[in-house]
């Protein structure tokens, strides 16, 4: 298999096929947009994560006695149970993205591969994973 370059594609499904130049554009639009979606998806369920995952402040080993710490292994909670929801939507969209990507088609793997990029731009490039290995006293973090 090799790149090809042309208006004619099968996307995905049988009944999406792009036999213009209208309808190409509009898939290549598609596809881009659900790429980005994909990045902000990713966005959420991190920091959805993230808060779930956050305890109270009594909670939190003292800096004093890191090592006296236990971890209380939670049971399933709700949080959780969105979190992994949030996963196995993303993942779900994430092989539909590589599948499109498979029909070798140039404009579709570029449309997906910016649109990638631009939603890490616009939703993930703010630094906030630095700001929580800061916020963690723990050396190992």
């Amino acid at each position: 298999m090799t790149f090809y370059w042309g208006k004619n594609v099968t996307i995905l499904f049988d009944f999406w096929r792009t036999n213009s130049w209208l309808s190409y554009s509009l898939s290549l639009l598609a596809l881009f947009l659900a790429s980005a979606f994909y990045q902000y998806m990713e966005d959420r369920r991190v920091r959805f994560k993230i808060l779930a995952e956050s305890k109270p402040a009594s909670s939190e080993p003292s800096i004093e006695t890191p090592l006296l710490y236990r971890r209380v292994i939670r049971g399933w909670s709700l949080a959780r149970s969105v979190t992994a929801v949030m996963f196995t939507v993303n993942s779900a969209i994430g092989y539909m993205l590589m599948l499109a990507v498979m029909s070798f088609n140039g404009g579709v793997f570029i449309a997906i591969v910016v649109g990638l990029g631009v939603g890490y731009l616009v939703f993930r490039s703010g630094g906030d994973e630095v700001l929580v290995t800061i916020d963690n006293p723990c050396a190992c973090a």
